[in-house]
């Protein structure tokens, strides 16, 4: 029957229909040999990369142990291999040996060579990551590679110890320019309390003697004394106010600024442009120290040396950060070359400002170039929580 089927083209049923299904399994057959083929494959690199990942976490010590341990054994052996052979051989000659013994002993300082170099390469880094940092460069920290691990433990052991330091200089850094704030506010208030109410009494004095003298000579005398003292008091006031201003303990860094602005433009002849936006709360009194001193040095410079006319001040406060921009039209200098000149003849206004931003976690960028002028710039973060009331309708209107 299914002869007669399949010689009129009939198909045979069961018989096409196992085929079909046998014909559909060969290609899953063939994926599942695949997934496993590359599955092996897999398994073998990791293993292979276990096996030399483990190999080169042994100890320095064990690895120079073992690799002379095997130069020592390949010279000796392939040594008397050859000396056994070159001394039934025609061509055994003091010189010969002598040759087969330097080219053993260059091979085996070779192989030692190559092999402490490849050992002793991670403290190698080290090494030389050390001589960059007592360079100067601070910042900078030792690799590790993950692979050996005593030349890890030693770099991180150098990285804690750079931390450490960095973080003793910071906290040393902190504690002079908070001791110079408070030393600063103390002179200030006592030059203010006591210093100013002594040549006002004077002034008083003064005045009072002026109306009981008769004589014109005499009072002419008085007035003169009663003017030099008032110039005084007043020189001493603003000694008082640039040490350290009371408007920026009592009303914020923008009143304290907008008035420091106010009295430098009254001193140079320089037009000051000053603008602030999104403030809405006092910072921190670190932050407002500090951005009020950078602005203060900034405006000292450009009064001393830059022989500008005009100065713009921004100031910005973001979400995460507050960010200040000084630029001023005046000569501006050679800012790569002063960097490379030594740190006392660089002076301390630019150390001093790089300083008080990087204390708080800040960068301070300068641009100038002879001729265009200067431009630095301030970022400091805000802290994530923010305890200080806020600015009161005056503050911001001053």
């Amino acid at each position: 029957m299914c002869c007669y089927m399949h010689w009129l083209g009939l198909p045979i049923p069961g018989i096409y229909t196992t085929i079909s299904v046998k014909q559909k399994m060969l290609p899953l057959k063939r994926t599942l040999t695949l997934d496993q083929t590359s599955r092996q494959s897999k398994q073998n690199k990791q293993s292979h990369n276990s096996m030399l990942k483990t190999l080169l976490g042994i100890p320095i010590f064990y690895k120079v142990l073992i690799a002379n341990s095997l130069i020592i054994f390949v010279g000796a052996t392939g040594g008397t291999w050859l000396a056994t052979h070159l001394n039934v051989s025609p061509y055994a000659t003091p010189m010969s040996l002598i040759i087969f013994i330097t080219i053993g002993w260059l091979v085996s300082v070779v192989l030692n060579f190559v092999v402490l170099q490849i050992a002793f390469r991670p403290l190698t880094e080290l090494g030389k990551v050390m001589k960059r940092v007592r360079a100067g460069e601070r910042s900078l920290r030792a690799p590790l590679t993950g692979v050996d691990s005593q030349a890890d433990q030693l770099a991180e052991a150098f990285n804690m110890v750079l931390e450490a330091l960095d973080e003793a200089s910071r906290l040393r850094a902190s504690q002079i320019i908070q001791a110079q704030e408070q030393e600063r506010q103390r002179i200030a208030r006592e030059l203010h309390d006591e210093t100013s109410q002594v040549l006002t009494s004077l002034l008083i004095s003064l005045t009072l003697l002026e109306e009981s003298v008769e004589t014109q000579e005499a009072r002419e005398r008085i007035a003169d004394t009663r003017a030099l003292a008032h110039s005084t008091l007043r020189a001493i006031r603003n000694l008082s106010i640039d040490l350290r201003p009371s408007a920026l303990d009592d009303l914020g860094l923008l009143p304290a600024l907008r008035w420091y602005v106010k009295e430098y433009q009254k001193k140079c002849s320089i037009d000051v442009e000053f603008h602030a936006t999104g403030f809405k709360e006092r910072l921190p009194a670190e932050m407002e120290t500090a951005l009020y001193r950078i602005v203060q040095e900034c405006l000292t410079n450009t009064a001393k040396h830059a022989n500008a006319n005009r100065v713009t001040i921004t100031l910005k406060e973001e979400t995460d950060k507050v960010y200040a921009r000084i630029t001023d039209d005046g000569e501006g200098f050679d800012y790569e070359a002063l960097l490379k000149t030594p740190g006392q003849e660089r002076g301390l206004g630019l150390a001093g400002m790089n300083e008080r931003a990087v204390l708080l976690n800040g960068t301070l960028n300068i641009h100038s170039t002879s001729g265009r002028g200067t431009i630095i710039e301030v970022s400091i973060p805000l802290p994530s929580v923010r305890t200080l009331h806020p600015q009161k309708s005056n503050e911001l209107a001053v």
